[in-house]
């Protein structure tokens, strides 16, 4: 499995998760975003509203037919869309996350002592790859060492 540590610096969430979707739906893959419930909903309002002439395909895990959504919103890393790949949003790592193939662990400056305990325990684990990805001075994401 494939965890990517991406340390949020020069753009924000609302700016990075929806291009994240965007590349799993162009190429097939379905997205469990998992966060708070407040975070969750500015989640689904970003999500409609970040591109003028688009949105992301989405829905929340407790509305009707999670299991049809592309991306779906939820509190638990329960795959109710069938999906491979998860997007921890809120800095917060769940042990839960390691059944998926990746998982996109989302933190900025407030979580960066638990990313970095992270990082080292899952590095040191059997079948885990971890990247970190951190933003240039020009806004372009570079893996760090």
């Amino acid at each position: 499995m494939l965890v990517d540590f991406y340390h949020l610096g020069t753009s924000p969430l609302e700016r990075v998760l929806p291009r994240i979707g965007e590349r799993l739906l162009e190429t097939g893959e379905r997205l469990l975003v998992v966060a708070g419930g407040l975070q969750l909903a500015q989640i689904d309002a970003q999500l409609w509203s970040y591109a003028r002439d688009s949105f992301l395909p989405h829905g929340l895990a407790e509305a009707a037919n999670p299991d049809r959504q592309p991306i779906l919103l939820s509190e638990e890393p329960v795959p109710l869309n069938a999906a491979r790949n998860l997007a921890l949003a809120d800095g917060q790592w769940r042990d839960e996350a390691l059944t998926f193939e990746r998982v996109f662990y989302l933190f900025d400056a407030g979580h960066i002592d638990d990313a970095r305990a992270n990082w080292r325990r899952l590095s040191k684990r059997d079948g885990v790859e971890c990247r970190y990805w951190k933003q240039d001075d020009k806004g372009k994401w570079v893996q760090g060492p």
